[in-house]
């Protein structure tokens, strides 16, 4: 108490508890400072939807592989769908290879992380960022 310093348990489960003299109030606020640090060194991975259909144009295609390549690059992840609508269902193949085709165009940026799959109605696919080689 002399000198300002606190008696902490360390671990008070341990057979006999175990103890440390230290300033509690200092300790504390390192602690939260370092959880501050952590927090603003950690990034949040957001999933951004490109939508395209069985039909799709090439240019349309083009300009939703564009998007798909800069969401990846900010590091974010991409979900690519397709909304099968009346006689389509007949035809999930052609939306199969639309996504197939969609995937290869944005190996640049990014790896399927999990391929193509029907879902009702929709087929989705996930794309995922490539690792930034330090």
């Amino acid at each position: 108490m002399e000198r300002g310093l606190d008696l902490v348990k360390i671990a008070p489960k341990a057979e006999p508890p175990v103890c440390r003299v230290m300033d509690y109030g200092k300790f504390r606020f390192e602690q939260a400072k370092k959880e501050k640090e952590a927090r603003k060194n950690q990034k949040v991975v957001e999933i951004k939807e490109v939508r395209l259909s069985a039909k799709i144009d090439t240019h349309d295609f083009d300009t939703k592989v564009k998007a798909a390549i800069k969401f990846l690059s900010g590091g974010d992840k991409v979900k690519a769908s397709i909304r099968f609508r009346g006689r389509e269902m007949a035809h999930t193949n052609i939306g199969l290879e639309v996504l197939k085709r969609f995937g290869e165009a944005c190996a640049e940026a990014g790896t399927v992380e999990k391929p193509p799959k029907l879902e009702g109605r929709q087929m989705l696919m996930f794309l995922a960022p490539e690792k930034k080689k330090q």
